[in-house]
């Protein structure tokens, strides 16, 4: 089982856009001295809820910082992003930090934002396939062109290529900083059974899905589906078996499909407390709060009605779906869903108290107190 934190760069009310931020940069140190598996990056445009504006740039810095530990985008939004500019982002970090990135992409929804970045509606309700494909085309190639509704040019030179094998090592090797001089600390990472090195094939890439269009399209792709962190079990359940009937529709071998379903991931929320009441208090006192904050400035880009959860009821919705609790009752969560799934990467939201110390401590105890005990 993978572990990661899941970090949305929230401004609970009260805070800066820089403490915000910092607070996110932080935690991506304090989980890989915890020995996490990853960090998993959000964007948001406009709004509170997430003041990190661009997810692969924000990964670049912490790809910068750190060493050993995975960094991922949950998601780019693939709606108000041109494909072929993220996927030279995507190429680069790759090529750069030696494999460690990991491109997650969505469609976003209908906001404000596709008015301002003037991709439309329509890049939001029906573009996503095309935008993938061509993204995909990218990453995947020497050489890409594009002849449809929303993307039309001749062929050019992918650079730099995606699908050339990445360098061993990390950015510090290619500083020449000397791995025993000091500047460099070493933490640990959880292992990841048969790993060999770098992806020769480009960034792992991976689809956010919450429907079933979603599903099937990230099967046809062969791409593994990142499921939100408002699914239960059950629903995780129903649409892993959507996902591999899709998959077979395709008359795709069961031994690749075995491959990609490793590679599922389940957001979540973990908050690690001596008593599960302390826990559940700590979510309660912050969530509600930043929910109504942050996901109230939500605007429509066409004016139509939305309507936003109960911000204290759907706070309490994740704590019962989710790692809230004491070190036993976390693990015993995690691996509760594993079980029932079979997903067994997380993206463990982790910053749920709002409060920055908080945070670090969540964190460091996730590593050392949940993690030894899932095997």
């Amino acid at each position: 089982m993978l572990v990661g934190a899941f970090l949305l760069s929230a401004q609970f009310p009260g805070q800066s856009h820089a403490e915000a931020l910092e607070r996110t940069v932080s935690s991506a140190d304090a989980a890989e001295r915890a020995g996490l598996d990853s960090v998993w990056l959000a964007e948001h445009h406009f709004v509170p809820y997430g003041v990190c504006p661009n997810a692969a740039t924000l990964a670049a810095l912490l790809l910068g910082r750190t060493r050993r530990i995975g960094v991922g985008t949950a998601v780019s939004v693939l709606s108000t992003a041109h494909p072929v500019a993220l996927g030279e982002q995507a190429a680069l970090l790759h090529l750069t930090s030696g494999g460690r990135f990991t491109l997650g992409v969505g469609r976003g929804g209908p906001w404000i934002d596709l008015g301002v970045f003037g991709t439309g509606l329509a890049a939001y309700e029906e573009g996503y396939p095309e935008r993938l494909d061509l993204l995909l085309r990218w990453l995947r190639g020497s050489r890409a062109g594009a002849d449809g509704p929303q993307f039309n040019f001749p062929e050019v030179a992918v650079v730099p290529r995606a699908s050339e094998p990445a360098k061993r090592g990390d950015l510090a090797g290619w500083l020449g900083l000397e791995r025993d001089s000091g500047a460099i600390q070493h933490f640990p990472r959880q292992r990841r059974d048969g790993e060999v090195g770098p992806n020769r094939n480009g960034p792992p890439v991976i689809s956010a899905c919450t429907s079933p269009g979603g599903i099937r399209l990230a099967a046809e792709r062969g791409l593994p589906m990142l499921l939100g962190m408002d699914t239960s079990d059950e629903t995780k359940e129903q649409m892993v078996a959507a996902y591999r009937t899709a998959w077979r529709a395709c008359g795709r071998g069961e031994e690749q499909l075995a491959r990609v379903e490793r590679e599922h991931v389940a957001a979540g929320v973990a908050q690690v407390d001596d008593r599960t009441s302390d826990a559940r208090a700590s979510l309660l006192r912050a969530m509600p709060g930043w929910f109504e904050y942050g996901l109230g400035a939500h605007r429509t880009v066409d004016g139509r009605e939305r309507r936003m959860r109960d911000p204290r009821a759907y706070t309490e919705l994740l704590c019962d779906l989710h790692a809230v609790g004491t070190p036993r009752q976390c693990a015993d969560r995690l691996l509760a869903t594993a079980e029932r799934t079979g997903i067994r990467r997380f993206a463990l939201l982790s910053e749920g108290s709002g409060d920055r110390a908080a945070t670090l401590r969540n964190i460091a105890r996730l590593g050392a107190e949940v993690l030894p005990q899932l095997g």
